[in-house]
């Protein structure tokens, strides 16, 4: 998901979606920490990166503090 994309969501999508990322994110952690190999070794980074851009233009739009 590109900055683009997300700056054309509504305030309510942004955070439906930062939950959902955080959601996937803590799956992959259990995943990795019961010692089995996640199916997309780069999957934990990509999902990060989605957080952090979500939060950035979230608090550039002044939806959070």
């Amino acid at each position: 998901m590109k900055a683009k994309e997300i700056r054309a969501m509504s305030s309510e999508e942004r955070r439906k979606k930062l939950k959902e990322l955080r959601n996937e994110l803590m799956e992959e952690y259990g995943r990795s920490s019961m010692g089995g190999s996640p199916p997309s070794p780069g999957r934990i980074k990509h999902i990060r990166r989605m957080i952090a851009r979500l939060l950035t233009i979230m608090r550039e739009e002044r939806e959070i503090e």
